[in-house]
């Protein structure tokens, strides 16, 4: 009864600060915690399990239309040597590699999609909205021409 009433509260207060409700609401529903790392999430089964529904159609989605899977690496170096940054979206890698594999348009399209997390500094974080690392999908892709793009 004391979880119905506390969960009735949230509800009720929305209108006063959307913010602390739905943060609330998803921490009620134990769909992630937030970890001792600042501004990162624990995402737990119930919000994992949302993750994983909402993967697994639009995977199905995407490989219906040819979209192929690939993961790249979370460092981009600043240049060829060190130091490493971490990236917070993969364009760089992906460029760096197509200039390295295409070698003509017989080699093209590409049509990639990536399943990852990301890093990102936020000065403010929200669950599932905004936080510092975040699951993520990017879908990148190459074309011999505009028309085929």
């Amino acid at each position: 009864m004391a979880k119905e009433k506390k969960f009735v509260q949230a509800i009720t207060s929305r209108d006063e600060d959307f913010a602390q409700w739905y943060t609330d609401v998803v921490r009620e529903a134990k769909l992630c915690d937030y970890s001792s790392v600042k501004g990162c999430l624990n995402y737990l089964p119930n919000g994992y399990a949302i993750w994983e529904k909402i993967q697994a159609d639009l995977d199905k989605r995407f490989k219906e239309t040819g979209v192929e899977n690939v993961y790249l690496p979370m460092l981009i170096p600043e240049n060829l040597q060190e130091p490493m940054c971490i990236r917070p979206t993969s364009e760089t890698l992906f460029c760096d590699l197509w200039a390295r594999t295409v070698q003509s348009y017989r080699d093209l399209p590409k049509v990639w999609n990536q399943w990852c997390s990301v890093l990102r500094w936020e000065k403010t974080t929200r669950p599932f909205l905004r936080s510092r690392e975040f699951l993520w999908q990017e879908g990148h892709t190459i074309h011999a021409t505009y028309e085929e793009a």
